[in-house]
């Protein structure tokens, strides 16, 4: 049905649906300035195959959602030294928009995948809105704990260039990114880079946009405590070389969340490259299984949309979406409760090669 809007916490969020209404309905929460025309076709396509009703949507202050340009621009040079005063907003002002989405769409509760900033963004939804969160992935992020090791000067500095002045100029920078802080063990799709940063360029550029989500990080501190009281089925994913968001943020996540699985893959940076779509899918689809189980097996009802509830294809209010043939539900893995379970995935390499970015942050 194409990119459609809804009103959410008093904000315009633009949003699109793909597959069955019937399937338990996952939201992908993007990173830091990233677009949903960011998400790779094919790794929605193979969450979709997977049993899934994926929505993807622009966060505040990017692409078609509501952009907050009208107030005072936040000071990031005092925020990155601790005085956040100037921030316009904080991850819980953007952890209420997806809830107030979900609210919007009909969705009482939903399965919740996010990258980089979208991962912090998603934690803090799981702690906020816990009754709307059925099952937390968090890949490529971290705690918000400033002792963990930070980012190299090299992806710094990707993150904190002058504006683009052109729609060229972007593509080039998001190709050079890239190169910083993509993935040493996959090639790039340099071709798909800059199809996409010309996409985003078109739908609504803001670098100001971007700075204000920056200092919504800076504003919200750690997270660590309120992770250790989610009792929530999650997966942290992770690239071991990623340069931007180290692994150990990774692996922090998983330490602090009960029950959490672990999984880092050798040679993947800060994006999705082609070569871990499956893998990826393949683990969300894991955990969504065993936490629908579970919702069963604690007497829920059935979910909006699915087959016999309110919203099924044909019942009256079912939202509108594009219809994906579905092929088996995955199987779900064991539950390891009370600590962290970790899976290490080796990669070919290809040497000086990376792929396209997903996210900044």
């Amino acid at each position: 049905m194409g990119i459609e809007r809804a009103r959410g916490n008093g904000l315009t969020i633009a949003y699109e649906t793909l597959g069955d209404p019937a399937d338990p309905p996952l939201v992908l929460v993007a990173g830091l300035g990233r677009q949903l025309v960011g998400w790779p076709d094919g790794f929605l396509r193979a969450l979709v195959e997977r049993g899934h009703l994926v929505v993807r949507f622009d966060n505040r202050d990017v692409g078609e959602s509501t952009h907050l340009s009208d107030g005072p621009q936040p000071d990031l040079r005092a925020c990155l030294a601790g005085d956040t005063s100037s921030a316009p907003y904080s991850l819980s002002d953007m952890a209420a928009d997806v809830a107030g989405l979900l609210e919007a769409l009909g969705i009482e509760s939903a399965h919740l995948a996010g990258v980089s900033l979208g991962g912090m963004i998603a934690q803090t939804v799981a702690i906020e809105h816990p009754e709307r969160v059925r099952s937390l992935t968090s890949i490529m992020s971290t705690t918000g704990d400033r002792s963990l090791p930070q980012a190299t000067p090299e992806a710094t500095a990707v993150l904190f260039q002058p504006p683009s002045r052109s729609r060229e100029e972007a593509m080039d920078r998001a190709v050079a990114g890239a190169r910083v802080i993509g993935s040493p063990g996959f090639p790039m799709d340099e071709a798909a880079i800059r199809d996409v940063a010309g996409r985003a360029w078109d739908r609504g550029y803001d670098p100001g946009g971007i700075a204000r989500q920056i200092a919504a990080v800076q504003a919200s501190g750690e997270r660590t405590e309120a992770l250790r009281a989610l009792r929530v089925p999650a997966l942290v994913i992770h690239g071991e070389s990623d340069p931007l968001i180290r692994v150990e943020g990774g692996r922090a996540t998983a330490a602090a969340i009960e029950g959490a699985e672990l999984v880092t893959i050798a040679g993947m940076g800060h994006d999705l490259p082609r070569g871990v779509w499956t893998q990826i899918a393949d683990a969300i689809a894991n955990l969504v299984a065993r936490a629908e189980r579970e919702r069963v097996a604690a007497g829920a009802h059935l979910p909006a949309g699915a087959p016999g509830a309110p919203g099924a294809p044909g019942a009256p209010g079912a939202p509108a979406v594009r219809f994906v043939p579905l092929s088996s539900p995955a199987r779900a893995p064991r539950r390891r409760a009370g600590r962290v379970t970790e899976q290490r995935t080796r990669t070919p390499q290809h040497r000086g090669a990376q792929s396209d970015p997903l996210t900044s942050a």
